[in-house]
């Protein structure tokens, strides 16, 4: 029987800690985003980028990257993405708040397992909450857009370890019958429509948080997405939206995420 959903994770901002004064080097926030459709719903994503090709007279041989787009073709974008049936699912790290840097930087791609373990977590809360009995199985394929220096299989034997209790801590635990853990896989971004959809949610929020050189953050692409956050009993933080930082502290200090957040 096949999977039930399909989930595609993308990321935005880097792994690196060589934050500037002026607010150049490395991005201050690192995310990880994915989009999870089922399996039913997954050719819509498909035909809306069709869509959003005609009515910008793109080639079909040009992928979507969000950081490559004006102001009007995201709009575009996100306005047919917006009709369509899915949910989103956000981790974020505000790297200066990591106390042990020398640890990150001595494991390479460290940061990017912790927030992988995290997002499959709550991909895996999302299919049990939303699982169909006929439906597929009631698992999901996990697709990653590939990081070329990157081991999956590093990825895979990292999840098979948290699936026998190693190295899991106390802040969550994975819903292990929606995970296939065989089936993750990492494909080139421009190979499908849903790591190119991936990579608009992951930069979204990645603009509403990570001011700009100038100081600007901008959540206006993001609020357009927010009726597909995962919520959980209606709560998104700690759901469709993690911060490894405590949400509190983060807004007390960086009022332009009370802003960006406001009234979800």
């Amino acid at each position: 029987m096949h999977s039930s959903f399909i989930a595609y994770i993308d990321e935005s901002g880097d792994e690196g800690f060589l934050f500037k004064e002026d607010g150049r080097g490395s991005s201050r926030w690192f995310v990880l985003s994915a989009v999870v459709f089922r399996r039913v719903n997954e050719r819509s994503g498909v035909d809306a980028l069709m869509r959003v090709r005609q009515q910008l007279g793109r080639d079909r041989s040009q992928p979507f990257h969000l950081c490559k787009m004006d102001h009007l073709p995201r709009l575009v974008l996100f306005h047919e993405l917006a009709q369509l049936s899915f949910w989103t699912v956000s981790v974020l790290s505000y790297k200066p708040d990591i106390r042990d840097v020398v640890t990150y930087q001595s494991n390479k791609f460290l940061l990017y397992r912790d927030l992988t373990r995290l997002l499959v977590e709550r991909i895996s809360w999302l299919c049990r909450d939303h699982a169909r009995p006929d439906e597929g199985d009631g698992t999901v394929e996990l697709i990653f857009s590939d990081r070329a220096a990157m081991s999956y299989e590093d990825i895979r034997g990292h999840m098979r370890l948290l699936r026998h209790g190693i190295g899991l801590n106390t802040d969550g635990q994975v819903h292990w019958p929606a995970i296939d853990i065989d089936r993750l896989r990492a494909v080139q971004h421009s190979q499908l429509a849903g790591l190119q959809i991936a990579d608009a949610v992951a930069s979204s929020t990645f603009y509403a948080v990570n001011p700009n050189r100038f100081g600007i953050t901008d959540p206006s692409y993001l609020h357009l997405l927010r009726r597909h956050v995962y919520r959980h009993d209606r709560n998104w933080l700690g759901f469709g939206m993690t911060f490894l930082s405590d949400f509190g502290s983060l807004k007390s200090r960086m009022p332009h995420l009370g802003a960006a957040f406001e009234s979800w």
